[in-house]
């Protein structure tokens, strides 16, 4: 039996960088993983950012 890991990533205006962390994320080697994303009141595209990748990765959980 695989642990779960929780991987939480903090997100306050950090377009430029957060596709560059979830996909790095994502393509790790262990699989067993749910990947949180907390956005804390972003103020540029972070939020839709989150949202999209949600989408494409059931692993993900957005929260605001």
């Amino acid at each position: 039996m695989e642990i779960l890991v929780s991987v939480i990533i903090p997100v306050y205006n950090v377009e430029k960088y957060l596709e560059r962390c979830l996909e790095s994320v994502m393509q790790q080697n262990y699989l067993n993983i749910e990947i949180i994303i907390i956005n804390d009141g972003s103020t540029d595209n972070s939020l839709e950012i989150c949202k999209r990748y949600e989408q494409i990765d059931d692993r993900i959980m957005s929260m605001i």
